[in-house]
């Protein structure tokens, strides 16, 4: 499997706690580390994808612009939205 290396930034805490795994033996290194921790997060999100996919079907399909548009005013979302679009 081919691999790239790359550069990630973690809180000092954080960093402190994989090496104290590491050093645990609980870990292989801290790249190994990172990368289970990566798969897992894929994982998840591959699974609430899958859920939300499977409640979608249940209930109607996708929702439509005008629920989409209820739903970001009740969560908060189009402030935030609109906040990114502004920093892009």
């Amino acid at each position: 499997m081919a691999t790239t290396k790359v550069t990630i930034t973690l809180e000092d805490r954080q960093l402190e706690s994989v090496r104290r795994v590491v050093a645990s033996g609980k870990a292989s290194s801290v790249s190994g580390f990172v990368k289970h921790a990566v798969e897992i997060a894929l994982s998840d999100v591959a699974g609430w994808q899958a859920m939300l996919d499977d409640a979608l079907r249940q209930t109607g399909g996708a929702l439509t612009k005008k629920e989409t548009a209820w739903a970001d005013r009740v969560l908060g979302a189009g402030a935030a939205k609109s906040a990114r679009r502004k920093r892009a």
